[in-house]
């Protein structure tokens, strides 16, 4: 699949060495079709390194993709250039009266902190509300998808005891729900979180339906509306080395922190880490943009009711 940026990104380059093909807005004008209209709120701290994974998800596709990057307005990036933000990002009040296919919105550092205490929570949730007649499919992960399971049904996070930290063992429920086509029964998938919500306050919830969790880590997927919600609480967008980097962050500030689990070959941090998730990420973010973006989707994004009529 061409993914469409601008031309100078600057992990356009480390895409194309893995020979993902990106196409920069010259090229696209000359294709005569309608690209797929995906906004990415990016809220990670090292914004970069979430382009390169997010884009490397979305690149398994026959369809070609057009993606837009989001910065909120309200919170100052310590961890992101100035330049690299206004030449590479848009911002809520630049991209609200536009409509998108699909939309993802990045977990955040701040899973500790009460969601009200958020400097950017009240902007949060005015791009929440505006999803739901702007966007056709909007997968919210991490902490977005804690923060989207308060906001819209109520339901509340609660501390660990530790930190829900490395690779773990899900199952795959209603199977036959387009999402997890092709996802075999039991899959591995990255978490990195210091809280949860109890899966049974998510099974309870009359509007949600959830299609793999986890005996150890809980939810992994779950979705409402057919699919027009999608919340995703672990990271199956993660590089190889993600979860090495920040457990040797941690313990270079001294955190407390353990070995991520099932990681490491033999649970040694001196081993390289297996890639062991990355073809049922693939395949999520694959059967995303088919049943729930390109076959849910109307051609003409603006000729067409709101999307919360269709």
């Amino acid at each position: 699949m061409p993914i469409k940026t601008q031309g100078d990104l600057p992990v356009k380059e480390i895409l194309e060495s893995e020979n993902i093909f990106v196409m920069d807005e010259k090229r696209a004008m000359h294709q005569d079709i309608r690209p797929i209209q995906i906004l990415i709120l990016n809220l990670m701290p090292l914004k970069e390194e979430t382009e390169l994974q997010l884009l490397r998800s979305l690149s398994n596709t026959p369809l070609q993709v057009d993606v837009t990057f989001m910065a909120v307005e309200s919170h100052e990036a310590k961890n992101t250039s100035l330049s690299h933000l206004n030449k590479f990002y848009e911002t809520f009040t630049d991209i609200k009266k536009r409509k998108f296919d699909g939309m993802i919105i990045t977990g955040a550092p701040v899973e500790q902190m009460p969601f009200e205490k958020v400097d950017y929570w009240n902007e949060l949730t005015e791009i929440m509300d505006w999803t739901e007649k702007h966007v056709t499919s909007t997968i919210f992960l991490c902490w977005a998808a804690q923060a989207s399971l308060y906001h819209f049904y109520g339901l509340e996070k609660k501390p660990l005891d530790k930190k829900m930290f490395g690779l773990f063992q899900h199952r795959v429920l209603n199977r036959k729900i387009p999402l997890v086509r092709g996802f075999d029964d039991v899959f591995l998938a990255p978490h990195s979180r210091h809280t949860e919500v109890p899966i049974a306050d998510i099974h309870a919830c009359k509007d949600l339906t959830v299609l793999a969790e986890s005996e150890e880590a809980g939810l992994f997927l779950a979705m409402a509306e057919g699919g027009r919600k999608i919340f995703v609480m672990g990271h199956p967008e993660y590089d190889r080395v993600t979860l090495d980097g920040e457990y040797k962050r941690d313990l270079a500030k001294g955190l407390p922190i353990e070995i991520p689990k099932n990681y490491y070959k033999d649970d040694d941090p001196n081993n390289k880490p297996l890639l062991t998730w990355r073809a049922h990420a693939n395949n999520l973010y694959t059967n995303w943009l088919n049943y729930y973006v390109y076959q849910s989707t109307p051609y003409d994004l603006y000729g067409t009711p709101d999307f919360r009529e269709i």
